[in-house]
């Protein structure tokens, strides 16, 4: 990494392939191993994450700032996620996301 560090200028210090440091397996942008996909290049492929958690995760830096959500964008992304979960029919927050392709939760699709 300290090679790819001087050839490309990529920050070193993101690079965690154990997790030990950010404690989940953290690579530079750009350098994560071959066979690891994005969500949107999973969607891209026809594919999709089906639910699995991640394995791994990119960072970087902006000039000198690291890229976090502000706490506006938490908010929207908690207000987002909730929804998610909450049914149209009967309107209860369910502990799981409501899918998609019955657009109510699993109890009143079984209603139905």
């Amino acid at each position: 990494m300290e090679q790819l560090a001087d050839r490309t200028g990529i920050r070193v210090e993101f690079y965690d392939p154990t997790g030990t440091r950010y404690g989940f397996p953290t690579f530079p942008f750009h350098t994560a191993p071959a066979g690891l996909a994005t969500r949107r290049q999973l969607r891209a492929a026809g594919l999709r994450p089906g639910g699995h958690d991640p394995v791994a995760q990119i960072l970087w830096r902006h000039r000198t700032n690291r890229r976090v959500a502000t706490p506006a964008q938490r908010e929207a992304i908690a207000k987002a996620l909730l929804a998610r979960r909450t049914c149209r029919d009967c309107g209860q927050i369910k502990p799981y996301y409501i899918p998609r392709r019955y657009g109510c939760c699993l109890d009143c699709h079984g209603g139905h």
